[in-house]
């Protein structure tokens, strides 16, 4: 039996604690929810951790969050020998923030690039220090310098960073905004999440369910350190934290 976790995240990703109801567990001992904060792994992304504090002030560690037997089914998958919790338990959920940021702004930083390089994607990975983007890009012509620079002009330009549903017909109707080349975004619920960039989307906006910065001045100083050739047609983009080194 599938449980549906109420993806509170996908509403306020700037929710760092919130309550619940233990709802499931599963034969590994992963803790289902009626509602959370912590987001699952899924698309680039991973899961967030943190800890389950228990009425008695006793608390869950929180090693990962991944998805069950569908997206909607959120699973907690506890640390090594913690305590399980009883169905119906109110628990207190609080993710590990500074982690959580990191990869808001990084997977920011990701969809900037998708802007400054506007080619199918084949692949990408978002964690708290580097991150990669893989193009179908047949010849790159593109330096890590120039990258850069255009990245940095849309952060410093501060462009709100929000989110909004369209039905499936409306993404039927209007392909072009499904940038990866071979993943499809989930259908058949009748509603798919865009992240928009910029005021009514003038800079971008593209289906993700991921969590983000809500304005590009929140991702930082970044930079590309490196730019590398994976197979005939595949270009992948490394973004980092901090300025350019200057060597």
């Amino acid at each position: 039996m599938a449980f549906s976790t109420q993806a509170v995240f996908r509403d306020d990703s700037y929710l760092r604690e919130a309550e619940a109801t233990v709802v499931g567990l599963n034969e590994r001992g992963g803790i289902i929810l009626d509602r959370t904060i912590f987001y699952a792994t899924s698309g680039g992304q991973p899961g967030d951790t943190g800890f389950l504090t228990r009425g008695d002030g006793s608390s869950i560690s929180v090693a990962a969050t991944i998805t069950g037997e569908s997206k909607d089914e959120i699973i907690h998958v506890p640390g090594l020998e913690q305590a399980v919790p009883e169905i119906g338990e109110r628990l207190k959920l609080s993710i590990d923030w500074p982690r959580r940021h990191l990869l808001m702004r990084m997977h920011a930083a990701c969809h900037l690039l998708t802007v400054v390089c506007p080619y199918p994607i084949t692949g990408a990975s978002v964690s708290e220090d580097d991150s990669r983007v893989d193009f179908d890009i047949p010849d790159a012509g593109f330096t890590k310098e120039d990258v850069t620079a255009q990245m940095m002009e849309l952060v410093r330009a501060n462009h709100p960073i929000y989110t909004r549903w369209i039905s499936d017909d409306e993404l039927a109707a209007n392909p072009t905004l499904v940038k990866s080349k071979n993943v499809r975004p989930p259908s058949g619920t009748g509603k798919i999440r865009l992240v928009c960039i910029g005021d009514n989307a003038s800079i971008d906006s593209q289906p993700c369910g991921g969590t983000h910065v809500a304005g590009t001045a929140e991702i930082g100083e970044i930079h590309i350190g490196k730019i590398e050739k994976k197979g005939r047609e595949n270009r992948r983009f490394r973004i980092r934290f901090g300025a350019m080194p200057s060597n």
